[in-house]
């Protein structure tokens, strides 16, 4: 047996009695031999929901989409899922998703007829259908809950009878084609909104005219209850309280939860538990997905990854994908009892022609609805979809591959009973970034950090493309991309930025010597900034200038440089903060007689802004930068890394 292989086998037996056999008191359960690790979730029983959305799935089936089972052979996608575990199905409804020429809306143009498909093919494979009324014609959530056409000029007593109506004979009509029913969701993220209405007093009676539909026609169905953004501190409190205190009839309490969107996992079972046992509800995750790959399928942006704005803690890969889900569920698992399960969103809605076919895609998504929304959506939603109609902006988080075969990942809902092991392998490796400034000596890392299925990381050597980097130095100023070779295989590619040189003396104030810095207190204001020792608050490195006063900030911190070439130059800095009420904020520079500035503010802790002055012409060597902060007392807040560097020669 190779030495290596032998090892690495070793390893992931190690590992494997390590991570994944039960603890003491746990039933003895040997995970199962796969592609990828996946930890056993203790605490869930046969009967933890492991359900999956799959709303679009008939306008992807009419638009020419096949789906494949492991073994490559063509099969009903409702046995390939119900095979990997999942037992329930949820299914949005919109009342009527259609034009005035009866043109669908897209997002699978899911009317109740719709629904009863996708119903009947859940209840012949063995899974419960969850039946998610959005009660409008369209997508509802927290941005968007508008009324359907039909009750546009209601008013709420009128609204709740109509409510009430199409509750029950939308369920009435399910339910007489024998599809097994087991939830009813009244309303889709409803944080502010249900039906047209945002008071609380209205909404909860919606509410009511919903559950009473559903109680009257069978009282074992559970109604649930959806919100969102359950990273907002008090928000799941809040929202608890008043429909407890709207005595509003339900039994689940359900989240969306998107990792990258929507914080920590230790929060969200904080939340749900307190939901669950000050109100005495069952709790769950209504919605979650995680992306797999970043490539896009279908020409439609997707809404991850994005490069700002989201947390990505999980490689970007199938493992990534499984690990990111099997979390989740073990997040609602520590809820305990009253955590009852978790569905993925939209695990199939993969391109409705792949390789990103673009022309081929938008008549498909036109005439079938299997994009997100056509451009007949615009006479009902003309702000958002009548903008941005398309295709699928999660095919990247799919459960599926672009061309139907299923991922590893969509056996995470049994494996998460059992536990899997794979062979140990490296699943990602983080591409690095590097910037340096010109005549700066260049010092590529030598080794890069990895990720191993397992969930493990470790660090590799690296070797990098010298003529490539030989190349950027001679080059000097510029963006560069670096390919480098990992020890025992695989790639990673290093981003290289050289920027000019910064004229700016301890630009960041790392440095003890800060003489050449000139701080002005103005209008009579006692000293308010301080160098503070603090990463958190820093741009880069550990220092910023900090300030902060009760009274009122009122400063300017600035300094002289000498020796400049003649020409023209640019000026930055970073600045963040907040509680700056009536603020005046601006960069400046000083050359010769002119005064060269920009206004800027700040929006929040660490929110970055990067004012940049351009065009600063130098005639005699001499500028002076610098910053000018005002506002009200209460104001706080630090500025960081000033750049002053050449941008061209006077002609």
């Amino acid at each position: 047996m190779n030495r290596m292989f032998a090892r690495l086998l070793a390893f992931t037996l190690i590992i494997s009695s390590v991570l994944f056999h039960p603890s003491e008191g746990d039933a003895q359960v040997n995970p199962v031999a796969s592609d990828i690790f996946v930890k056993r979730v203790a605490g869930i029983d046969e009967d933890f929901i492991k359900g999956v959305d799959v709303s679009s799935i008939i306008a992807l089936e009419d638009s020419g989409v096949k789906f494949y089972n492991e073994a490559g052979k063509k099969q009903d996608i409702f046995k390939t899922l119900n095979d990997a575990g999942v037992n329930y199905v949820r299914v949005r409804v919109w009342n009527d998703p259609y034009d005035s020429k009866g043109r669908g809306y897209g997002g699978g143009n899911n009317d109740i007829e719709k629904a009863i498909e996708i119903g009947k093919r859940a209840t012949a494979n063995n899974m419960k259908l969850l039946v998610d009324f959005h009660y409008s014609d369209f997508w509802a959530d927290p941005a968007k809950q508008q009324a359907p056409k039909a009750w546009k000029n209601l008013n709420l007593e009128e609204k709740k009878v109509a409510l009430y109506d199409y509750t029950k004979e939308s369920l009435q009509a399910m339910m007489d084609e024998g599809i097994d029913i087991g939830m009813v969701q009244i309303g889709n993220e409803t944080n502010g909104g249900l039906a047209g209405e945002k008071n609380w007093e209205a909404m909860s009676q919606l509410f009511n005219a919903g559950s009473k539909a559903v109680r009257e026609l069978d009282s074992n169905i559970l109604v649930a209850l959806h919100f969102t953004n359950p990273e907002t501190s008090g928000r799941y409190a809040s929202i608890a309280k008043t429909l407890q205190e709207n005595e509003v009839d339900y039994d689940v309490f359900a989240s969306s939860y998107y990792p990258f969107w929507h914080g920590t996992l230790t929060n969200l079972t904080s939340v749900l538990k307190n939901v669950a046992s000050a109100y005495g509800k069952q709790v769950m995750v209504a919605e979650t997905s995680y992306t797999y790959t970043k490539e896009d399928g279908d020409g439609h942006g997707n809404t991850a990854p994005k490069d700002s704005g989201q947390t990505l803690n999980y490689p970007i890969t199938v493992q990534g994908q499984a690990t990111a889900v099997r979390d989740v569920i073990e997040a609602v698992a520590n809820v305990g009892e009253a955590g009852i399960g978790v569905f993925y969103w939209e695990p199939a809605w993969i391109p409705a022609a792949p390789d990103k076919k673009l022309k081929k895609n938008q008549k498909l998504w036109e005439k079938y609805g299997s994009g997100w929304a056509t451009s007949y959506a615009a006479e009902y939603d003309p702000e958002d979809a009548g903008h941005w109609y398309g295709g699928s902006a999660v095919d990247n988080q799919a459960l599926f591959d672009f061309y139907g075969r299923p991922l590893s990942s969509l056996n995470v809902f049994k494996y998460v009973d059992t536990g899997s092991v794979a062979p140990l392998k490296i699943d990602e490796i983080k591409d690095v970034s590097l910037s340096v400034i010109a005549g700066e000596e260049i010092t590529l890392p030598t080794t890069v950090q990895v990720t191993y299925n397992n969930g493990t990381s470790g660090v590799v050597r690296v070797t990098w493309d010298e003529e490539v980097v030989k190349q950027a130095i001679q080059n000097g100023v510029g963006t560069y991309e670096i390919n480098g070779e990992v020890e025992g295989g695989g790639t990673v590619k290093l981003h290289l930025t050289i920027f000019p040189e910064n004229f700016v003396m301890n630009s960041g104030f790392e440095e003890n010597d800060r003489s050449m810095w000139n701080i002005l207190y103005k209008n009579g204001t006692a000293p308010h900034t301080d160098f503070q020792n603090k990463a958190a608050d820093a741009k880069s490195g550990n220092y910023s200038l900090h300030f902060y006063s009760g009274e009122e900030v009122n400063f300017s911190v600035e300094q002289k440089i000498t020796g400049l070439e003649p020409g023209y130059y640019n000026l930055s800095m970073f600045l963040q903060g907040g509680d700056a009420n009536n603020s005046d904020m601006h960069l400046y520079a000083l050359s010769g007689d002119q005064e060269f500035k920009i206004q800027t503010s700040v929006n929040g802790w660490v929110n970055w802004s990067q004012p940049v002055v351009t065009d600063i012409l130098v005639l005699d060597g001499t500028i002076t930068i610098g910053a000018s902060i005002r506002a009200d007392g209460g104001a706080w807040g630090s500025v960081d890394d000033f750049y002053l560097y050449k941008v061209k020669d006077i002609n």
